[in-house]
C-alpha cells in the first residue's frame, strides 16, 4: 500500500466510514469446491446459507451496487462471490463506472468463463484468478473450471494468480515449486499469490496446515521468491503470516473492510470469512498485508496500528454528529462523483 493511500484511507476511517467494502455479487457458482468458506453452513450467521438469499440481476443489480458504494464511499471494492462472472453482463456496466469513480477494484473468479477483452482496459482494476493447486488436484476440485478452461479464458488477460495453500500441497515435495515453474512461465500471469487456508473455530477439514506444515510451507516459500520474481510475497507478509491476529479486534482488515453478501443488505461479520474463523490459523493475504501496513512506524516511534484505535472512536463521534444533524436537517445527496475524491 502508497503512503497516499494510507492517508486517503486514514481520512475515511476519520469520517466514520470503512476504507474498503467486499461484495458476493451473487449467490450463484457453478462450482462445489470443498472447503469455500461462502458456502459454508455458519457463513452468515442466522441469514442462511448464500445459496438461500434472494440476490439481484440485471439494472437492480447495478443500481443497488451503486447504491452501496455511494453510502460507503469506499477506496477499494472486492468483489466475490459466489462465482463473479456468472454476472458478466452486469459487470460490464458496473467496472467502468466503478473505475470513472477513481475507485480500485479486485475482482476474484474461478475464470469459469471467458473473461471480457475490454476488462484489460478498465483503469485501476485488478483480475484475481483462483487456482487450487496443480492440475490433478484443482480439475478434482473445480469441476467445471478446469486448466484446460481457464487457459483459454484468461488469453490476453493480465490477471493474478491466487493459491490457498492446504495440507494436500505439501503432501509431495517440489510441488509448490512446479505450481510456481507453470503459472508464472505464462504470458497472462502479472503476479502470484499464495494464502493458507483458514479453518472455522473448532473445525479441522483436511484442508487445514498443522503448525509444523504451516513453519514448512512459509520457508519453502521465502526460498523460491528468488528463483520466481511473480511470487509477490514480501517478508512483512510472510511476518503476517507467522503472527497472524489473535481476533478479529486484532485484525487491520477486518476492522476496515465492511463486508456485504448477494442481498446487498445483509453484512457478513467479523470478516470476509463469517461465522467464528479461527484468527490463531489465519491465512488470509489481505488480514498479513495490512498487519504489514500496521507495523508502519510514523516518524520512525509510532506504529500506525497504534492510532486506528484512536481514528475509529473519532469516526464513531463523528457518525453520531451526522446521523444527529440528519435528524435535524433535510438531506441532501452528494453526487456519486465524489465517491472516489
Amino acid at each position: 500500500m502508497e503512503k497516499f493511500d494510507v492517508v486517503r484511507a486514514w481520512g475515511r476511517i476519520l469520517s466514520g466510514r470503512r476504507p474498503s467494502l467486499s461484495i458476493e455479487i451473487t449467490r450463484e457458482c457453478p462450482l462445489r469446491c470443498p472447503g469455500c468458506y461462502a458456502y459454508e453452513e455458519g457463513h452468515l450467521g442466522e441469514a442462511g446459507p448464500l445459496r438461500s438469499l434472494a440476490d439481484y440481476k440485471g439494472e437492480a443489480l447495478i443500481e443497488n451496487v451503486m447504491n452501496l458504494v455511494h453510502s460507503h464511499r469506499p477506496l477499494h471494492v472486492s468483489i466475490v462471490g459466489g462465482e463473479p462472472l456468472v454476472r458478466f453482463r452486469e459487470l460490464d456496466v458496473l467496472l467502468p463506472r466503478l473505475s470513472e469513480l477513481g475507485i480500485k477494484v479486485q475482482l476474484v473468479t474461478s475464470a469459469v468463463r471467458p473473461i471480457p477483452a475490454g476488462w484489460t482496459n478498465i483503469k485501476n482494476l485488478t483480475v484475481v484468478v483462483s487456482i487450487d493447486g496443480l492440475q490433478p488436484e484443482h480439475d478434482a476440485r473445480r469441476k467445471p473450471a478446469t486448466y484446460e478452461k481457464i487457459l483459454a479464458n484468461i488469453v490476453g488477460q493480465k490477471i493474478i494468480v491466487h493459491c490457498t495453500a492446504t495440507s494436500q500441497m505439501l503432501a509431495r515435495n517440489g510441488y509448490l515449486e512446479e505450481f510456481l515453474a507453470f503459472w508464472s512461465a505464462r504470458p497472462e500471469i502479472r503476479k502470484v499469490w499464495f494464502s493458507i487456508f483458514t479453518p472455522q473455530k473448532g473445525d479441522q477439514p483436511e484442508e487445514c496446515l498443522s503448525p509444523k506444515q504451516r513453519e514448512t510451507l512459509l520457508a519453502e516459500l521465502a526460498t523460491l521468491r528468488a528463483r520466481f520474481p511473480k511470487l509477490d510475497l514480501p517478508q512483512s507478509v510472510l511476518d503476517g503470516y507467522r503472527n497472524p491476529p489473535q481476533s478479529p479486534d486484532e485484525c487491520i482488515f477486518s476492522r476496515t473492510t465492511a463486508n456485504y453478501t448477494a442481498d446487498l443488505k445483509t453484512k457478513i461479520t467479523p470478516c470476509q470469512f463469517g461465522g467464528n474463523p479461527d484468527c490463531s490459523q489465519c491465512g488470509c493475504i489481505a488480514s498479513a498485508g495490512l498487519k504489514a501496513v500496521g507495523e508502519y512506524r510514523l516518524a520512525g516511534v509510532i506504529p500506525l496500528r497504534s492510532l486506528l484505535g484512536l481514528s475509529q472512536t473519532i469516526g464513531e463521534t463523528v457518525v453520531k454528529i451526522r446521523e444527529k444533524s440528519q435528524s435535524q436537517f433535510v438531506h441532501i445527496k452528494t453526487p456519486i462523483k465524489d465517491v472516489g475524491e
